[in-house]
């Protein structure tokens, strides 16, 4: 398969990789049809999806059953009035039907909104109307069902919600009774063009509200190098990345770079993590390739990895946020395996990685990924020398990147800020060593990285200051040993509740941001403070926040 997309696939060297990695681009690309229907074709009993669940159940899906499945998909789509360009937000959680639905939208080159099932009334009341959204596709739970319906009152271009059930609310589609009868579907001659929207995801911010990240039908392409030469993928490959389909990471290893390599696609679908019930799930089913965040690998080497079979997994990657060296070094000990870091955003495929052909170094990303001319810069705007802190950026003068999105929708001051004059800034510290390796430092912006979330301070104090008990906000991450970082809120007091300040108040305050917001995004750490420290122009100064002790702090 990979023939198809590369002129050379095998590299002796990583000197081989930067010099000779090169995509033949194809015209009008459409990943279901020139991947996923190809395999489908040469090789329709290869597996494509071993899907599991916490209850014990499990279907592997071939290639084969994945292109029919996703035919009916389609067709049921267009029959409730999707179609091109039209936008749909997927909130499915880890259900096999978000790949059958994924594929779908690319078919019928509309665009997919993957989203998590815990946006609260507020989170979908604003994408929708942001996004121009004109379908939801969802799990028929309680409280997914519950926030939906809550929101389509304001959601102003919502014509159609799909749920796989088990809870079908009335004037709803039933996603498994649709495609069970869905009409024989039938390609349209022009499907999509290279440049045209096919995915679209909100990013968390500082400023402002989330920001739409847009990417066009190119995008899976700029994958291969995440699925062939970072998890070191071929087609004997068992695959488990583990995240959530609302998020990026889900299309970084559960589709796209997995695919091209012919790899099978493990999907665990759980409601609690439980690191236990993760190794027993490597010890049974013999995982060849494992990938997730930092946080996982603390959560797993607490474990006594010694009653596991292990021995069939080979390969192990991390993304999301910076890794610990002192995790690194106790899975090398408890497994004999690297795990290979790497970075990336939202707006981009990997862009930093630590590839087959080079020696890991606990605690860096790697090094560029050949298809970006990625340089690190001071705030002269010069490239930094060995050890010298600087942005990441990407230059775009001499080709637009595979997997770079092509902008923030509908916001083009935002999308010229980030974007202009050949360079694509990505916002993220780093240092680099004198063997290019990168070291990631933080975000300039401030986001938090919290258990694999990206968690905008701006949205958690929008959130607060809703409480009556709070004048003034800042939120802030700090260092935690299992979760990377968690939130933290600084908080000015209204006079008439300065007296009620202590743990009753924090409880409440918390409560107060997990119904009003996502629950991951509360804070789990309160300081309260006469003031906050401001800059001459007023802004806060959440470095000087981050740094104090001063301060009586109230945790749980």
């Amino acid at each position: 398969m990979l023939e198809r997309f590369l002129k050379k696939v095998n590299f002796k060297s990583l000197e081989d990789f930067r010099q000779n990695y090169e995509v033949k681009i194809p015209n009008n690309f459409n990943f279901a049809y020139d991947v996923v229907d190809k395999w489908a074709e040469i090789d329709p009993d290869k597996p494509a999806l071993l899907w599991t669940n916490d209850k014990g159940d499990e279907h592997q899906f071939t290639f084969k059953e994945m292109k029919d499945y996703s035919d009916k998909t389609a067709s049921f789509f267009q029959s409730v009035g999707i179609s091109r360009g039209d936008k749909v937000m997927l909130i499915l959680k880890r259900r096999y039907q978000f790949w059958f639905s994924i594929l779908a939208l690319h078919k019928l080159g509309a665009v997919a909104i993957p989203a998590t099932h815990l946006l609260t009334k507020k989170d979908i009341i604003y994408r929708c109307n942001a996004a121009k959204i004109k379908g939801i596709v969802a799990v028929g739970d309680n409280d997914v069902i519950k926030h939906i319906a809550d929101a389509l009152p304001q959601c102003n271009t919502v014509e159609c919600c799909i749920s796989t059930g088990p809870e079908v609310p009335k004037g709803w589609h039933d996603f498994n009774e649709g495609i069970a009868t869905a009409q024989k579907f039938r390609r349209n001659r022009l499907v999509n063009r290279n440049e045209d929207l096919s995915l679209l995801y909100f990013t968390s911010g500082t400023t402002g509200e989330p920001k739409m990240v847009a990417h066009d039908f190119l995008y899976p392409l700029g994958h291969i190098v995440t699925g062939k030469y970072w998890h070191n993928l071929n087609e004997n490959s068992l695959h488990l990345t583990l995240a959530d389909t609302g998020w990026g990471k889900a299309v970084w290893g559960k589709l796209y770079g997995q695919w091209f390599s012919g790899a099978n696609v493990f999907v665990y679908d759980f409601d609690k993590f439980k690191p236990s019930d993760l190794l027993d799930i490597f010890h049974k089913y013999r995982i060849t390739s494992f990938c997730a965040p930092p946080t996982v690998y603390r959560f797993l080497i607490l474990e006594d990895i010694s009653k596991y079979d292990l021995s069939a997994l080979k390969y192990c990657t991390t993304a999301g946020e910076a890794m610990n060296p002192s995790v690194f070094e106790k899975w090398k000990e408890m497994t004999g395996l690297d795990i290979k870091e790497a970075f990336g955003q939202t707006e981009t495929t990997l862009t930093i990685g630590t590839f087959p052909w080079m020696k890991s170094k606990p605690g860096s990303m790697g090094v560029p990924n050949p298809e970006y001319d990625i340089d690190l810069i001071n705030a002269a705007g010069e490239s930094c020398r060995p050890g010298e802190q600087g942005e990441i950026i990407i230059r775009t003068d001499r080709r637009r990147p595979l997997g770079l999105f092509r902008e923030y929708l509908y916001d083009k001051e935002l999308t010229k800020r980030a974007m202009s004059d050949g360079v694509y800034r990505t916002g993220d510290v780093a240092t680099r060593d004198k063997d290019g390796y990168f070291w990631f430092v933080g975000r300039a912006d401030d986001v938090i990285k919290s258990s694999g979330y990206r968690i905008g301070p701006f949205e958690v104090e929008s959130s607060l200051m809703t409480h009556p008990a709070v004048v003034e906000c800042a939120i802030t991450g700090v260092p935690d040993p299992i979760r990377g970082q968690i939130v933290k809120a600084t908080i000015v007091l209204a006079d008439d509740w300065k007296e009620k300040a202590g743990d009753n108040l924090v409880k409440e305050l918390q409560n107060h941001v997990k119904q009003t917001t996502a629950p991951y995004k509360y804070p789990r750490q309160i300081e309260f403070v006469s003031e906050l420290p401001k800059t001459i122009s007023g802004k806060i100064r959440r470095v000087e926040i981050r740094h104090s002790s001063t301060q009586k702090k109230h945790a749980s």
